[in-house]
């Protein structure tokens, strides 16, 4: 019955990359149906392990370097070179990822997207003709203010003296100088990777939405968001070549508001999903499945707001395959995924959040032999009981 069935998880942040929890679903699915062909897609959203997984698919590769992490502190990363060659990806979480900001320094009033810039520059140097930037992870909230000053741009406060690093810093900035902007940036294609769901300014924006995840407190929220307004004013009039909504426009809020920063630089906003998985024939593969799986850190109420199980499961919609989520924690909303035929959590009882992290792939593996074990059983029902069980969800058609 079950004789195909594709793996499609995202990574859970800080504890499995998404290969690592494709690997960890497998290993279950082969405990239970160990002659099942499984096809493994791991995804990316932007986030961490896009470069490598955008390399891997195109014949590219990585190129391996040190910029600025987002506490000011150099860090090894990378981006990639696609093939054909003409393409570059930056990934900001290599860079400037939450990963990357140690508990003890996480303050996203403080953080900076330079590094990102920095990486900008160096796939300029190799003569591309179009840089695709992944947002997700973020570690910072600074609008973007430390990609631009990389890239050249001076950020002014009212005495005309530079801005230091940090998002909160936005809120002295009376003038953006673009006169020393790598001249470079408009012979190339400027693309971003985005949650469309995300915006720079307002209830939904960026400061108050992600900004408790990334250690603001309650008053730094406040200020955060502030700081963010007037960015958004500010960069709309001092570059003149802005057209797009940068405190409201689909993607703005991107990575603490990196994407409305790029956006100022005339980078255009895609929703991430069709700008990556392109690379990855996602839709032909699970036309093939019999059972879909697929995986994140949290399932609930902003799931349906551009993750990766929500997208997976509209996909395989579309072909009407059924799809089974797991995750770390379910939140509110769990239930109500469009899509998502049956869901799990992975913990088998309460435990501390250090000890669940390190446990990740054994309780993946173990929570997606639970669930395929209480598929089989409910196949193996007489018809008879499965009509009379109301409610109940169809788990295999």
């Amino acid at each position: 019955m079950l004789t195909r069935v594709v793996v499609a998880p995202s990574g859970f942040k800080e504890s499995l990359s998404a290969e690592a929890a494709a690997d960890a679903i497998a290993a279950g699915v082969h405990r239970v149906l160990p002659d099942a062909g499984i096809d493994r897609i791991p995804l990316v959203d932007g986030g961490e392990g896009t470069a490598a997984a955008l390399a891997a698919a195109t014949g590219g590769r990585l190129v391996a370097r040190s910029a600025t992490g987002p506490v000011g502190r150099p860090v090894d990363t990378h981006w990639a070179l696609l093939g054909p060659r003409d393409t570059a990806v930056v990934e900001m979480a290599a860079v400037a990822g939450l990963s990357l900001v140690p508990q003890a320094l996480r303050d996203p009033g403080a953080t900076t997207t330079y590094g990102v810039g920095e990486l900008i520059r160096a796939a300029l140097d190799t003569g591309v003709r179009r840089v695709l930037v992944g947002c997700g992870d973020s570690g910072t909230s600074d609008g973007g203010a430390g990609a631009l000053q990389a890239l050249g741009a001076r950020l002014l406060d009212a005495d005309g003296r530079e801005l230091p690093p940090g998002g909160r810093e936005l809120t002295r900035l009376s003038r953006v100088d673009p006169g020393g902007l790598d001249p470079r940036l408009r012979e190339v294609e400027l693309l971003v990777a985005c949650n469309p769901y995300n915006v720079l300014c307002g209830e939904r924006g960026v400061a108050r939405v992600y900004g408790p995840q990334k250690g603001a407190t309650p008053s730094q929220v406040e200020q955060l968001s502030a700081a963010l307004e007037n960015w958004a004013a500010v960069l709309t009039r001092d570059l003149a070549g802005t057209a797009a909504d940068l405190r409201q426009g689909p993607g703005t809020g991107a990575s603490g508001g990196l994407g409305a920063g790029l956006a100022a630089l005339g980078a255009r906003l895609l929703p991430r999903f069709d700008v990556l998985l392109g690379h990855l024939d996602l839709d032909a593969r699970l036309a093939r499945a019999d059972l879909v799986v697929t995986a994140e850190g949290a399932l609930d109420r902003q799931t349906p707001r551009g993750k990766v199980p929500a997208e997976v499961a509209r996909r395989a919609k579309l072909h009407g395959r059924p799809v089974l989520a797991l995750a770390g924690t379910l939140g509110e909303g769990a239930a109500e995924v469009p899509g998502v035929d049956a869901y799990s959590g992975i913990l088998p009882a309460p435990m501390a959040l250090a000890e669940a992290m390190a446990r990740a792939s054994e309780l993946l593996t173990d929570a997606t032999e639970r669930a395929l074990l209480m598929i089989l059983l409910g196949a193996r029902l007489p018809v008879r009981a499965q009509a009379s069980a109301a409610g109940l969800p169809a788990l295999v058609r």
